[in-house]
């Protein structure tokens, strides 16, 4: 079983979860750090001192504060250690549920397992843990089994120049103009505003800036 194990999660009651299904495995002394920047410097240290973590449990929001942070997400910082530890085993367990962010996780950032938050989670985590100790992907089973349930979300040449454009600093106010002086239909500004909606309510993401975020990590912008 694994022996180094580093944990990146800032709220308190998930990592009560991450803790007992440590405890339950006997998994002695894992490491907790509540900021991606910490996580990183982390895995530095224990790459400059070889003595290398073996697995990494993260989740993917870490809320802001008063603490200014270089990487503001789970999926920057996976792709931040997979730079300098490109083969250390990865477990996201959050409370994402959305078919297209999981997909691109496995499929873009080679994540081991995906354990969802929730009831259960305990005994999700532990199952996690064992299939990747045994190389083996996992997935949390009301995911797997609900797959045709799950919301994805085919960006078009459209929804991404939408994005691309507030991602540029274009107000929302101007795009429509953007729009009609580059022959791009639709361009009213209620038609922008219903799509930009629309790609937000499917990937359950709560603000343009979020939105912005989640396409620059995924490269669809």
């Amino acid at each position: 079983m694994f022996k180094k194990i580093l944990v990146a999660e800032d709220y308190e009651s998930a990592n009560i979860s991450v803790q007992k299904a440590l405890d339950d495995l006997k998994i002695p002394n894992p490491t907790y750090v509540s900021y991606c920047d910490d996580a990183l410097v982390r895995i530095k240290t224990s790459l400059s001192q070889e003595e290398y973590f073996e697995l990494l449990i993260t989740d993917l929001s870490f809320d802001e504060d008063h603490r200014q942070q270089n990487i503001r997400s789970g999926q920057e910082l996976i792709s931040a250690i997979r730079e300098i530890q490109p083969h250390l085993k990865v477990i996201v367990f959050s409370g994402q549920k959305k078919e297209v962010i999981i997909e691109k996780l496995f499929e873009d950032q080679k994540i081991n397992a995906y354990v969802k938050k929730g009831r259960n989670d305990v005994k999700d985590l532990k199952k996690a843990i064992i299939s990747v100790f045994n190389n083996e992907k996992y997935i949390s089973y009301d995911l797997k089994t609900k797959s045709s349930e799950r919301n994805s979300y085919e960006f078009s040449n459209y929804d991404i120049t939408l994005v691309s454009l507030l991602a540029n600093g274009i107000l929302l106010k101007d795009i429509p103009e953007y729009l009609k002086e580059n022959s791009i239909t639709p361009s009213s500004k209620s038609a922008v505003e219903k799509r930009l909606k629309d790609i937000k309510d499917s990937l359950d993401i709560n603000s343009n800036e979020q939105l912005i975020a989640f396409c620059k990590d995924f490269g669809i912008i």
